[in-house]
């Protein structure tokens, strides 16, 4: 179980399951294969007297940060790289028998060699799983229909704004007060601030609006009410 081999390829599993997990969030079978990686990664090395307490708890926690700079403050700052560097230590020392921190060349070199190995096998997880999250959710997938295809394209009418704006161009209403050129007005049963852009308009003279924003509507007069 401590082969470099065999925990090359934990350490991918751990990683490309945190990468899903919290690509896709909700799923759980990425966390769990996760998770048991991570007890048959860390559970011989800690039974041969390599993985420390400490060691095991800095993976732990580099994790929740990991999950707190993504869920919680996105963006890309200081949780989120102390949580990969977190992990790194974790899963490199953990590979390193703890001799007080004993830096002679020997171990130097072994502490070399475990952080080439769970770099690299971090580096083969994340391309890997980006491949794979890409083939496994492309629409013609067996898993395609989890992932949104459809593309909203402005010339079909889609507009990333409110839409009430256009609803609203072309209704007629009254005037609650006076315009002069701001007032009242009363469209569809609702009150709306308004502002003529036909100069002064009286109270109760039927109006047409031309143009709706930021909740102020712009009206002239109905024609034949001149």
């Amino acid at each position: 179980m401590i082969n470099p081999v065999l925990q090359g390829i934990l350490i991918m599993i751990i990683i490309g399951g945190i990468y899903f997990e919290l690509q896709t969030p909700g799923i759980g079978f990425p966390i769990l294969a996760s998770a048991i990686a991570a007890v048959l990664y860390f559970s011989p090395l800690y039974l041969e007297g390599m993985a420390e307490n400490w060691e095991i708890i800095l993976f732990g926690a580099g994790v929740v940060l990991l999950a707190v700079e993504i869920f919680v403050i996105p963006g890309f700052g200081v949780a989120g790289v102390s949580g990969i560097i977190f992990i790194i230590t974790g899963l490199t020392l953990s590979l390193v028998d703890n001799v007080a921190f004993d830096f002679e060349p020997r171990h130097i070199k072994t502490i070399v060699a475990s952080l080439l190995l769970v770099i690299f096998s971090m580096l083969v997880a994340i391309v890997g799983s980006i491949y794979m999250s890409k083939k496994l959710f492309s629409s013609n997938s067996f898993l395609g229909h989890l992932a949104l295809s459809t593309v909203e394209n402005t010339e079909e009418g889609y507009v990333g704004v409110d839409m009430s704006a256009k609803t609203m161009v072309g209704k007629m209403g009254v005037a609650m007060s006076v315009l002069r050129p701001s007032g009242k007005v009363i469209i569809d049963n609702q009150i709306y601030d308004a502002k003529s852009e036909d100069g002064f308009i009286d109270k109760e003279t039927e109006v047409e609006v031309i143009r709706f924003e930021t909740g102020q509507v712009y009206v002239i007069k109905k024609e034949g009410d001149e």
